[in-house]
């Protein structure tokens, strides 16, 4: 039985009035189309066209089947601007994952004002540090600065995150500052818990060389704003991401320490499962997260 992409074929032919052009219009070899053109008379054991060199012409049921054709094709055209008139519109719901101090310094202001963009749309975020199952959990979208190790997850680089070793002035001023990584066995380093490990182990990165220095300290929490608190108060030495104490560098309440040594660097990712057609909805998304972590390069640098 004839296939609807023969009948579509076949109608595109009659109105290109040229196999050439049908072809470029369908993204197909001309080759192809005769090939199909011909299937399909073959299906319906009639001729459909007088082929020459110079032009084409309808046989009697050739031009009975384009009639049909032709309106199959404009109810399929019909039926494709109702469904882009849709997609336009953004509807539904996304359902987020991200990091806590993403979402607290960025995120949730920047996804609330795409969902003012588009009304229609429903996005529900959830703040968690750890990793969730995303297609097991029906998870749409997650921000990670970690790749998931998983075929069924596409990631999309969102921007490098540096971290940064800091501590309050008060602290310097009681204990003395450190000028080495070494240095900071003898002092009381505050341990990030988000970490799945290597909280303890501080790396850093000296003229293209790289080591670790496992710190000890009297107080950690899986919570960025926890520990900064903490550093602020001058309790001790904290590791972190810079994004989280930019604006307390900037004011001189924190002291970025050991500037010769590079602490790590992470990148920061836009992750979803793998599929064929990413929703349009997704992928709007995705690119206002990044365009808003550009504008604020300057935290994560």
């Amino acid at each position: 039985m004839a296939g609807a992409t023969e009948l579509a074929l076949f109608a595109l032919v009659v109105d290109a009035n040229s196999f050439k052009e049908a072809s470029r219009q369908a993204g197909l070899t001309t080759a192809v189309v005769s090939k199909r053109i011909s299937k399909l008379e073959q299906e319906l054991g009639v001729q459909l066209l007088y082929r020459t060199t110079r032009r084409l012409s309808l046989t009697e049921e050739g031009r009975a089947l384009y009639q049909h054709c032709k309106g199959i094709n404009q109810q399929v055209q019909e039926a494709l601007g109702a469904v882009s008139h849709l997609s336009e519109r953004l509807s539904g719901t996304i359902r987020m994952s991200v990091p806590t101090i993403s979402g607290e310094l960025l995120l949730a202001q920047v996804v609330a004002e795409f969902c003012q963009q588009h009304p229609h749309l429903n996005v529900d975020m959830r703040l968690d540090n750890s990793l969730v199952d995303l297609v097991k959990e029906g998870v749409d979208l997650a921000i990670r600065t970690a790749i998931m190790d998983d075929s069924s997850l596409i990631a999309q680089k969102l921007i490098q995150s540096h971290w940064v070793v800091c501590c309050a002035p008060a602290y310097i001023q009681r204990f003395g500052q450190p000028t080495t990584p070494a240095e900071l066995l003898e002092h009381n380093c505050l341990a990030y818990t988000y970490q799945a490990q290597g909280a303890h182990d501080w790396r850093f990165t000296h003229r293209e060389q790289s080591q670790s220095i496992k710190v000890s300290g009297n107080f950690s929490t899986n919570n960025a704003q926890a520990l900064r608190k903490a550093a602020l108060a001058g309790c001790g030495i904290v590791y972190v991401p810079r994004c989280s104490v930019y604006e307390d560098i900037q004011r001189g309440d924190l002291t970025p320490l050991l500037p010769d040594y590079q602490p790590r660097s992470l990148g920061v990712y836009a992750v979803y499962p793998f599929t064929r057609y990413q929703p349009k909805k997704v992928r709007l998304l995705i690119e206002h997260i990044r365009a808003a972590y550009q504008k604020m390069s300057a935290y994560f640098a």
